[in-house]
């Protein structure tokens, strides 16, 4: 009878632990669907550490075709921070395929039409996107790796053959049958067996232990693919079958995961101990994972398909919650042949911006003085072109345009490594987007401030005209910003010129960051070393050697 009281009991409590973590379970989900719904209309508030942050172009340094925007551009309009304002994702699947989609504009309608339904259900079904989050939230982080950093430790991973794991199990069961007629003899050998079966054991699983975490990631996606492929809307119906198709054939590689990742996940029970002695004598693990990789790399296609299906189902969720976030308004674009026109754009890292229209379907030339506009006003038209033809979504009331090939030159340094000057970088990146132009037929619309800053002033006005001149036909598109007002008289005829003014006003500088027709008239350099209170002398003399070069173009001592 004590028996039996005390196996209730211990069944009792295996039985209360099972609910509890059941109970706990369904609470954390509930806590994580409920901070879903609290962040809708907010920026996100993800972390990225720094190691992970670096490993997100993963899936985009594996999947290099078509048109892409180059690290010039990318890092001149500040996409690292514009693609943190963007991520919702909460795995690293969504993560990696979001910064490929940013990286890749589409140059046709058709490419963005499919996600703009997906993005557009999940707009008006908040409670699917978050069940959706839920399964990609389980699915998780890859840590500081790229998903593509693990097939590729996997790849490169020397594997065992199995066939000897196989015969050392036929050698025990032929050391039994020959105790059961020689006992001596029998358990000699298998007492030497053991001895070599443990020696080998920890040889081996030492040099794949690393490889675990990348094995078990992969293994869970599958896991989480299925549970997906049977969630998803009529409007992922392409994905749908896209990961359901490569979870069938990933189906064998998970043969036996249980005993390769059991021993990741112990508790220290009589059957964990168990286990573990059959790991060790037999190689069951080993075994098992050796048939794991050997499936894995046959069906490398089918991991990178459902990596591109389930992210990008994530990353038109999170596309749909950037939107319900822009408290300024967005709109979605409208392509077709003729003039590029923004109305009421805004840069979409501003909170309280002031928008800007432009409507032109020429070369634009920007001039006025530092910090009055001109150069966010050259990212947010970009921005504005990036965004249409990558995530249909724009920071505007209006947009309207071609389809571009995107380029800039704006945020240069000097490339220390290699020992460039800052002119050898600029002139360099320049080349680049003259080049692009005879590329394809896809019209180029390129972003350049400050054309040649890095050399003198003759030289620089000279090479300037000729370069912008070269930007004037009609396979590109160009806007230039220059403090050059030498400029806008040369190139007259071949761009349209806007500029940005400011106002001086009680010993302070004013701007309005308002985008106006036709070239700056104002001048602010000198009256502002006399704002932050340079001595008389050097303010009047200064503006007295300016005045004689405007009327005599020469420049004379003060």
């Amino acid at each position: 009878m004590e028996y039996i009281v005390f196996s209730g009991v211990i069944l009792a409590a295996i039985l209360y632990i099972f609910i509890q973590g059941k109970v706990n379970e369904k609470k954390q989900l509930e806590y994580f669907k409920q901070k879903l719904r609290e962040q809708k209309g907010k920026a996100p508030e993800k972390e990225y550490k720094i190691e992970r942050f670096i490993r997100i172009p993963g899936y985009f340094e594996k999947h290099q075709e078509g048109f892409q925007i180059d690290d010039i551009t990318w890092s001149d309009l500040g996409m690292d921070d514009v693609f943190r304002r963007i991520n919702y994702c909460v795995s690293s699947t969504g993560d990696e395929v979001l910064y490929h989609m940013l990286r890749t504009p589409a140059l046709e309608k058709e490419k963005l039409e499919h996600f703009e339904d997906i993005v557009t259900y999940f707009s008006e079904h908040e409670e699917e996107l978050i069940n959706y989050q839920c399964f990609m939230h389980k699915l998780g982080s890859t840590g500081k790796y790229s998903l593509y950093d693990y097939l590729y430790y996997l790849e490169r991973l020397d594997r065992h053959d199995n066939k000897r794991e196989i015969l050392s199990i036929l050698a025990f069961v032929a050391f039994i049958v020959l105790a059961c007629f020689q006992a001596g003899m029998g358990v000699a050998c298998i007492l030497i067996w053991s001895l070599f079966q443990l020696q080998r054991y920890f040889k081996v699983k030492n040099s794949y232990e690393p490889y675990l975490t990348s094995l078990a990631y992969i293994m869970r996606m599958v896991d989480v693919g299925q549970e997906v492929s049977e969630a998803l809307p009529e409007v992922c119906a392409k994905e749908k079958e896209e990961i359901k198709q490569a979870a069938k054939q990933l189906k064998k590689a998970k043969k036996g995961s249980n005993w390769v990742f059991g021993s990741l996940y112990k508790t220290g029970s009589p059957e964990d101990v168990l286990f573990d002695y059959v790991r060790m004598f037999f190689h069951v693990d080993l075994i098992y994972f050796n048939h794991m990789l050997d499936e894995l790399m046959l069906h490398k296609d089918q991991v990178d398909e459902m990596i591109t299906a389930m992210g990008t189902v994530e990353a038109a969720g999170s596309v749909s919650r950037y939107r319900a976030s822009l408290e300024n308004g967005w709109c979605r674009p409208k392509f077709g042949e003729g003039k590029l026109q923004v109305e009421n754009g805004y840069h979409p890292l501003l909170t309280n911006p002031v928008k800007n229209t432009i409507q032109t379907g020429k070369n634009v030339l920007l001039t006025g003085s530092n910090a009055s506009g001109k150069s966010t006003f050259l990212k947010t038209t970009a921005l504005a072109a990036l965004l249409a033809q990558t995530i249909n979504t724009v920071t505007a009331d209006e947009y309207q345009a071609p389809f571009y090939r995107l380029y800039s030159s704006m945020s240069l340094k000097d490339d220390l490594d290699s020992g460039e000057s800052y002119y050898i970088v600029e002139i360099k990146s320049i080349k680049r987007i003259l080049d692009q132009m005879q590329e394809s037929d896809t019209k180029v619309l390129c972003f350049v401030d400050e054309v040649l800053r890095g050399t003198n002033t003759v030289e620089r006005i000279a090479a300037s005209t000729q370069i912008l001149l070269s930007m004037s036909g009609e396979k590109i598109q160009c806007f230039a910003a220059t403090h050059d007002i030498e400029l806008t008289g040369l190139l007259e005829g071949y761009f349209e010129n806007y500029h940005f003014e400011e106002e001086i006003k009680d010993g302070d500088v004013l701007f309005n960051y308002r985008l106006q027709p036709g070239k700056a008239t104002t001048r602010n350099a000198i009256k502002l070393l006399e704002i932050m209170g340079y001595e008389p002398d050097i303010i009047e003399k200064a503006r007295t050697q300016a005045d004689v070069f405007l009327k005599q173009g020469i420049w004379q001592l003060s």
